[in-house]
């Protein structure tokens, strides 16, 4: 299995730095779409599973990781903008699958009701129809934190909400990553954070009533921020939907310990390859704060919001 990077260019704007998972077996592409503050790092358990049996493909945001540097950071990128990216590396890459997590399911909604062509079923996790009251109260902490550029308890404030239930390896992971992030990357974070709160989040259900493709949307038992009853109100919207609720889990799912990571597992490759026989366990994983076996290559940071 080999492993191309790329920077590809995206419409003579933005230029985006890209990770390619090739499998000579497999005859289907899979995009994966990062949360806020989060790089391709962010996605090694999933990888995991994912590059036994597709091609998979991974990238940073224009003004994060890997691609920050190749990109003018003047003003901010919106949703839309993210939208844009995610139909342009689709055709691109000829994917036919793509997953979102988190807040990157807001831009994988606007990019699947404008129908690309190739994409015949999608994956929303950790994602919901509304703002809550819990997430409400999280992203306006975060708000004041970013704008004041607090890497310290934007640090803080992470790993004790929505990554509470990660473990504590993973947490320490967390924090090195924010405390390591660019003055223009809290900038674009509290622009999106603001976005968020201010907007009507209604554009999220128009949208899964334009999406024509299967939707499996998984959310954690334990998520009281993206939470899985607030993801279901979709159900009403969206013409193919799907929901899997991960037992024991919070908003990071397959991140937090290896029963969450299996049923992660069963849940998208059962949607996305339903006949395939899936292992039950990870061979060579483990989640506890002493231990963990870490791809050496993705173990910079883990965010992802």
């Amino acid at each position: 299995m080999m492993l191309k990077t790329a920077i590809v260019e995206i419409g003579k704007k933005y230029k985006v730095y890209t990770e390619h998972y090739l499998n000579a077996t497999a005859d289907k592409t899979i995009i994966l779409v990062n949360g806020s503050l989060a790089t391709t790092a962010s996605f090694a358990q999933t990888v995991r599973y994912l590059r036994p049996r597709f091609n998979v493909v991974l990238y940073d945001q224009p003004y994060a990781g890997q691609s920050k540097q190749h990109n003018l950071h003047d003003q901010p990128i919106r949703k839309e903008d993210e939208a844009a990216i995610l139909l342009e590396l689709i055709e691109h890459f000829r994917a036919q699958h793509v997953m979102s997590f988190s807040w990157g399911g807001a831009a994988t909604l606007l990019a699947l009701a404008q129908h690309p062509r190739r994409i015949e079923k999608a994956v929303i996790s950790s994602f919901a129809a509304r703002i809550n009251t819990p997430m409400r109260d999280y992203l306006e902490s975060g708000r004041d934190f970013l704008q004041a550029c607090d890497r310290r308890n934007v640090g803080r404030l992470i790993n004790s909400t929505i990554g509470k239930h990660l473990p504590s390896l993973f947490k320490r992971f967390n924090e090195r990553h924010v405390s390591s992030l660019d003055e223009h990357e809290y900038q674009q974070m509290h622009f999106h954070v603001n976005e968020v709160l201010t907007q009507d989040t209604h554009c999220y259900v128009s949208c899964a009533d334009a999406i024509e493709v299967p939707l499996l949307f998984i959310n954690g038992e334990w998520d009281e921020y993206t939470s899985v009853e607030d993801a279901r109100l979709f159900a009403a919207h969206s013409r193919q939907a799907q929901f899997q609720t991960i037992k024991n889990a919070g908003h990071f799912l397959d991140m937090e310990h290896p029963t969450a990571w299996s049923d992660t597992q069963q849940a998208l490759l059962g949607f996305l390859q339903p006949v395939a026989k899936i292992p039950s366990q990870p061979r060579d994983l483990t989640f506890s704060g002493k231990s963990s076996v870490i791809p050496p290559l993705q173990s910079a940071n883990w965010v992802r919001l």
